[in-house]
């Protein structure tokens, strides 16, 4: 139901942009998030916005180099990610969660994933 796109190889320092789009079906009222999984790593938090965009919420590691967005009439959520660095390097992926309107770092309440999308970030 949702597919992210945009990942890729970057040098340390530069940046990217992901998007995600789902196919189906809106996700314009659900609160939507992005989280990442670096290679032999649990599945971490990245970033998540409130359905109308006015909230959002980073994990510190990210705070400041990544930007969450969300354009509702195109249906589409994006990060964008500067000055990526190697630590970056992993596979992310968008999820939405129905349950209420506030952006939260908890992956228990998201109910819908997406296939990810690699960034793998060299020094």
């Amino acid at each position: 139901q949702l597919q992210a796109s945009g990942g890729g190889l970057v040098q340390a320092g530069g940046s990217l942009r992901l998007s995600c789009a789902p196919s189906g079906r809106t996700f314009s009222r659900f609160v939507m998030g992005w989280f990442r999984q670096a290679p032999g790593k649990e599945r971490e938090f990245v970033a998540a916005i409130a359905w109308g965009g006015g909230s959002t919420t980073y994990a510190r590691s990210v705070y400041r180099r990544f930007t969450i967005s969300r354009d509702n009439a195109k249906n589409t959520l994006y990060l964008q990610m500067n000055r990526l660095r190697p630590e970056d390097t992993a596979v992310y992926y968008c999820a939405a969660t129905s349950g209420g309107d506030h952006p939260t770092s908890e992956a228990k309440y998201y109910d819908h994933w997406g296939q990810g999308t690699k960034v793998t970030v060299s020094s």
